[in-house]
């Protein structure tokens, strides 16, 4: 039992740290710079 709540843990935290990458590489939401704050602006608005 204490081996199934161990596994349980360290896979959730694994997938909590993927998550973590994969947003840094492939987000869509970051603005044209590289820090992805979203504070630099892309396009003129209108």
């Amino acid at each position: 039992m204490e081996n199934l709540v161990i596994i349980l843990v360290f896979c959730t935290a694994l997938a909590y740290l993927g998550r973590i990458v994969y947003k840094q590489f492939f987000s869509k939401n970051q603005a044209g710079c590289a820090k992805g704050c979203g504070s630099c602006q892309t396009t003129i608005p209108e």
